[in-house]
């Protein structure tokens, strides 16, 4: 394998649970040394001509691999970034919410990379319900049932693919799935059962709070009804994260934490017990 370092630029428009630690997954530790990340943001703001300005900025870095998070990936502000990106030749890979459902065949058919996560659903934006507290406990719920439920675990192994194809100079296979209930049996790694059933439990309540959230923030007009609503909503998402927490705490008890560490350059490691050192696999 060459010893070529890959270089990555993350574009974020607005922000979903995926987006917030994605960088940080593909290195947890600050010491992987097959790759280098940027990060450009448009902030929580998604307008067009912001993320044209963002969008044209990753390009002069001229990376080798381009991904591009951002609530519903159909809206205008992230078509444009991809937009941008694509005259770059580079591949991009998008990651959405389930919002970004619409635009799965359109994505393929312009060769973009897709992973759409419907469990990473809308928060509640209305302003008598959202303050920035608020906003910070959802996502924090939001980022404890995708780690647990495997969605980061996914991600990371297939970016991690993708830079492996790139570093041996291979043309990358692109990922294109699409999260739902099915993935998360097979990247939540539980080994005990009762385990994996709550997370599959947390990962669906997780997903349908996006109907609430929809509803409250785009069709129900009379303040007083979405904002209950919405914090109903906030109350699934918090369920869905103590559940997703249970799952875990199951698995701890049996001693077979699924652990994928990063190598220095940039293997991923496996480990099952807590006091055994991780292994290439």
């Amino acid at each position: 394998m060459s010893e070529r370092k890959v270089s990555i630029g993350v574009v974020k428009c607005g922000l979903i649970g995926s987006s917030a630690l994605l960088e940080y997954a593909l290195d947890e530790r600050a010491d992987r040394e097959d790759i280098v990340v940027f990060t450009y943001s448009t902030g929580s703001k998604m307008l067009e001509d912001l993320c044209e300005r963002v969008a044209k900025l990753a390009l002069e870095g001229n990376h080798d691999l381009y991904i591009v998070a951002s609530p519903n990936a159909s809206l205008p502000g992230p078509t444009r970034i991809r937009e941008i990106l694509k005259t770059g030749g580079k591949p991009v890979i998008v990651i959405s919410d389930g919002a970004a459902k619409s635009v799965v065949k359109k994505l393929e058919e312009q060769g973009f990379g897709y992973i759409i996560v419907l469990g990473d659903s809308m928060i509640g934006a209305r302003r008598e319900f959202l303050d920035p507290t608020e906003m910070v406990l959802y996502n924090s719920d939001v980022l404890r049932v995708l780690a647990v439920c495997g969605v980061y675990r996914l991600i990371q192994s297939e970016i991690d693919r993708v830079i492996r194809e790139i570093k041996e100079g291979k043309q990358p296979t692109l990922p294109r799935v699409v999260v739902d209930r099915h993935v998360i049996v097979q990247y939540s790694a539980f080994k005990n059962p009762y385990a994996l059933a709550k997370a599959i439990a947390a990962y669906e309540t997780a997903r349908n709070v996006a109907d609430l959230t929809y509803e409250a923030c785009f069709k129900i007009k009379e303040w007083e009804r979405y904002t209950v609503l919405v914090a109903a909503a906030h109350e699934m998402m918090r369920a869905a994260a103590q559940t997703a927490d249970q799952a875990r705490e199951i698995e701890k008890c049996g001693d077979h934490v699924v652990r994928q560490p990063h190598a220095r350059d940039g293997a991923t490691l496996y480990k099952e017990k807590l006091i055994e050192k991780p292994q290439r696999v």
